[in-house]
């Protein structure tokens, strides 16, 4: 269980920079709830960290910010009845966080022409329309 956290090939966060926090958890587990503290909570100090670059650190805060509390990140797992499984869930969910904090920002979109198909198109149908309600305006009836 002290192994390093793989993030990806290039990144993996020393077991040393990862806190651990056990509570009694709620749920299911009979006996097993009011003995043991089985629920985990799992702390990465992002502004302590020795294998954050300055990037990777800005991009987490930026990215994170809403999950970050005095730029600690915490991540709590209690779903299962064991505290060996419940850390295994806690570390696979900071990893996915940290993954998807570290993406590259999406690049902008490129504003584009609509194509001269397109334009044809829309204006065949614009006259369509109007010729169809011209035809509704044209009939007369007379049924007096």
């Amino acid at each position: 269980m002290d192994r390093d956290l793989v993030i990806h090939q290039r990144l993996a966060i020393p077991a040393a920079e990862l806190q651990w926090r056990f509570t009694r958890s709620s749920g299911p587990g009979g006996q097993n709830v009011n003995k043991l503290e089985t629920a985990v909570e799992l702390l990465f100090d992002l502004q302590a960290s020795s294998v954050l670059g300055e990037v990777r650190r800005q991009r987490l805060q930026q990215r994170l910010g809403s999950k970050l509390s005095g730029g600690v990140l915490r991540v709590v797992a209690a779903e299962h009845r064991s505290q060996w499984r419940n850390r295994q869930l806690a570390l696979e969910r900071l990893a996915e966080l940290l993954r998807e904090g570290l993406k590259p920002p999406p690049k902008p979109r490129r504003a584009t022409k609509p194509t001269r198909g397109s334009q044809r198109r829309r204006l065949d149908a614009k006259k369509q329309r109007g010729q169809i309600k011209q035809q509704r305006q044209r009939r007369h009836h007379s049924d007096d």
